[in-house]
C-alpha cells in the first residue's frame, strides 16, 4: 500500500480517534473526582472482552440480529407488494391513502402493550414491532417508485400482453432496484434501532436488554461496551447492504 493510499484510507477515523480519546481523558478526570457515571474506552473494551469470552456478547448480538431479520423479511415483502399493488393502480392508492395515513404515524413502541398481550415476551412480540416499524417506509418509497418509472415502459408491457405478474417481475422491478435498495437500508436501519429499542422497553432478551441490565447494575463499562458494540453491528450490516446493492446491480446490469 503506497503512502498516499494509506493516508486516505486512516484519515476517515482521525476524527473518530479523537473523539475517543477525548472521551478517555474526560472518563478518567471524571472517575478520579469520585463519579462512576463513566467509564474509559479503555475499561468499556476490557467488559467487551468479557462478555465475548463468556459468550453472552454473541447469545445477545445473535438474537437482536435475528428477531431484526424476520420483523424487516416480514415488513419488506408486506411493504414491497402493497407498494407495488399502490404504485401500479391509481384506484387502490386512493382507496388506501386514508388508512395509510392514519396508520404511518403511528409510533411502533406505541404497539408494545398490544404485543405483549398477543404475543407475550420473546421472539414474537418483537419480529410484530419490528415488521410494523419497517413496513411504512418500505410501503411508501416503493409506492413512489413504481410511480416514477417511465410509462411508456408500462405501455409496453400492456402491448405484449404481458400478466400482472409478468410485468411486475419483469419491468417494474429492474425498473426500480436502485430505489428498492434504498429502501431497504432505510429499513434495516430501522428495524435495528426498533428491535433495540424494544429490548430496552419490554423484551428480556437481546442486545438492548444486556444494555439496560448493565446501566442497572452500575457498571457503566459494560454498558459503554454494549453501546459501541450495537453501533458496530449497524456499520457492518449497512456496509454489507451497500455490497449487496452494488453486486445484485450489476448482475442486472443497472447503476446503483
Amino acid at each position: 500500500m503506497t503512502e498516499g493510499r494509506l493516508l486516505r484510507w486512516l484519515r476517515p477515523w482521525v476524527f473518530p480517534a479523537v473523539l475517543v480519546s477525548a472521551f478517555e481523558w474526560y472518563a478518567r478526570r471524571a472517575a478520579a473526582m469520585g463519579s462512576d457515571a463513566l467509564a474509559p474506552p479503555t475499561a468499556a473494551a476490557k467488559a467487551f472482552v468479557g462478555a465475548a469470552m463468556d459468550g453472552s456478547l454473541w447469545e445477545a448480538t445473535g438474537f437482536t440480529l435475528g428477531t431484526a431479520a424476520l420483523g424487516l423479511l416480514l415488513g419488506a415483502v408486506l411493504g414491497l407488494a402493497l407498494g407495488l399493488v399502490l404504485g401500479l393502480s391509481r384506484r387502490a392508492a386512493q382507496l388506501g391513502s386514508v388508512s395509510i395515513e392514519v396508520l404511518r404515524p403511528v409510533p411502533s413502541v406505541a404497539l408494545i402493550p398490544l404485543a405483549m398481550l398477543g404475543f407475550g415476551f420473546g421472539v414474537r412480540m418483537e419480529v410484530a414491532i419490528v415488521a410494523f416499524a419497517t413496513f411504512w417506509p418500505l410501503l411508501v418509497l416503493v409506492q413512489s417508485a413504481v410511480q416514477q418509472i417511465e410509462p411508456r415502459l408500462l405501455e409496453v408491457s400492456r402491448v405484449l400482453g404481458l400478466s400482472a405478474r409478468e410485468r411486475a417481475f419483469k419491468i417494474v422491478l429492474p425498473a426500480i432496484v436502485p430505489r428498492l435498495f434504498v429502501a431497504l437500508r432505510l429499513g434495516v436501519a430501522v428495524a435495528l434501532v426498533v428491535a433495540v429499542t424494544v429490548e430496552i422497553a419490554a423484551n428480556p432478551h437481546g442486545m438492548g436488554y444486556a444494555m439496560m441490565i448493565a446501566q442497572q447494575s452500575f457498571d457503566p463499562a459494560l454498558m459503554l461496551a454494549w453501546l459501541g458494540w450495537i453501533g458496530v453491528v449497524g456499520f457492518a450490516v449497512n456496509a454489507g447492504m451497500v455490497r449487496l446493492q452494488a453486486f445484485v446491480a450489476r448482475r442486472m446490469g443497472v447503476q446503483p
